[in-house]
């Protein structure tokens, strides 16, 4: 790596790669130094911690550098972990060779100089769905391919809402949500559980409420950013969801959840184990829009990257190494380990002919949207900040929508 583009990466970027890990994702531990011992080694660092050696991953891992004709030196990291120690490697010209990386980062890491761009690398990102690959864009270049995503979505308790008279099919937007509610309140049970923590989780999970408005992020203080947070705040008032999730994680919500009494509850692609240990009928609703349709939930998952490196000819290696991850084949048999679903529209196809289920997850995905699209990059941890300062700050009844929005707006200026 050049010296002007390791001067680039400063603490400033350290603490925004800190700031927006953690909402999907994985976690553990682990460390490494970058390079191979020699040049037939390659080094790849991943997210995943919790797959060990002789695990899928590590076997196909081993077989795309076998293909390769390269030997394959693995690390998995803690998601925030990984991210922080590609900077500092970077800065030190000791790079991976592949680093598979949590989507928001992406942007932060091109921004500090630290990835190639599939311009350079030449990776074929022409059958990624595009919405997925906007989060790994950073002015009007696009950094690595997605390997998978998860989202957000709606689990429901099938026998509680039977018990209170309410049909699935009639929800459909926010205002029979809302009615579905009161009537699952008026039966005597639980109406829906979430996640509004005072950190990117917080964000994470009001971000459908707040697109499927309409809202934008560069205007936090607009009509729509209200109406969602007032969607939320209303809930709470009417005993709709429970006081709890102002300090809930996706972890304590799902809990709530699996307890079984109530309705309704946002959560993950990643909680589907979770879902069939729970012991009750279930099923998944995207989320509705505030008129209809599906919301635009944020995407969780990571991004295969290749990083700067000073000696140029190893791209060619990583490039067949990235590609190798990313077949059709590999992509579909890693997701369905992940619990991730696909990012081509040809693998999303082999798993839901392979398991039903994940029909819903899939028209989640589909209608999906990266926290740092729309060219937001660097600046979308100041803003998801402001973002779950405001939702705490409204729902613990210290301000009122409109007003934590605007004290948000004007603290992201």
């Amino acid at each position: 790596m050049h010296s002007s583009s390791r001067r680039r990466l400063t603490a400033v970027a350290l603490s925004t790669v800190i700031a927006v890990t953690g909402a999907a994702c994985s976690s553990g531990s682990g460390s490494a130094d970058a390079k191979g011992a020699d040049s037939g080694t390659y080094t790849v660092w991943d997210p995943y911690p919790q797959f060990a050696k002789g695990s899928a991953w590590v076997k196909l891992l081993d077989e795309c550098g076998a293909k390769a004709g390269v030997t394959i030196k693995r690390t998995g990291f803690d998601t925030s972990d990984l991210a922080n120690k590609a900077l500092l490697a970077a800065q030190q010209d000791n790079s991976a060779d592949l680093l598979i990386v949590d989507n928001p980062v992406v942007s932060t890491l091109a921004e500090a100089g630290v990835l190639t761009s599939t311009e350079d690398n030449k990776l074929d990102t022409s059958k990624v769905d595009p919405n997925l690959l906007a989060a790994g864009q950073s002015d009007g270049k696009t950094y690595g391919t997605p390997i998978g995503a998860n989202t957000l979505a709606l689990y429901y308790n099938k026998k509680v809402l039977e018990e209170a008279g309410v049909d699935i099919a009639s929800v459909k937007d926010w205002k029979s949500l809302t009615a579905a509610l009161a009537k699952v309140k008026a039966a005597g049970k639980k109406g829906i559980t979430f996640s509004a923590i005072g950190t990117e989780e917080g964000s994470f999970q009001f971000l459908p409420w707040f697109w499927g408005a309409g809202a934008k992020l560069t205007e936090l203080d607009s009509a729509q950013a209200a109406s969602a947070l007032s969607l939320w705040k209303d809930w709470l008032k009417r005993g709709y969801a429970p006081n709890s999730v102002i300090n809930n994680t996706q972890t304590t919500s799902w809990q709530e959840f699996a307890g079984g009494d109530y309705a309704f509850a946002e959560n993950g692609t990643w909680q589907l184990a979770n879902a069939k240990k729970a012991g009750f009928d279930y099923g998944v609703l995207p989320v509705p829009g505030a008129d209809g349709g599906s919301a635009a939930a944020p995407t969780g998952g990571e991004f295969v990257t290749i990083p700067t490196q000073g000696d140029t000819g190893r791209y060619a290696t990583s490039q067949k190494l990235a590609t190798c991850l990313t077949s059709t084949q590999n992509l579909y048999d890693t997701d369905t380990t992940l619990s991730y679903v696909a990012p081509t529209g040809e693998v999303q196809d082999k798993q839901v002919a392979a398991n039903a289920e994940l029909k819903p997850w899939v028209e989640a995905v589909k209608a999906a949207k990266g926290r740092t699209s729309d060219d937001l990059g660097t600046k979308y941890p100041k803003i998801s900040e402001q973002l779950w300062k405001a939702v705490q700050s409204a729902l613990s009844g210290a301000k009122s929508p409109e007003e934590a929005l605007s004290s948000a707006q004007a603290a992201v200026k």
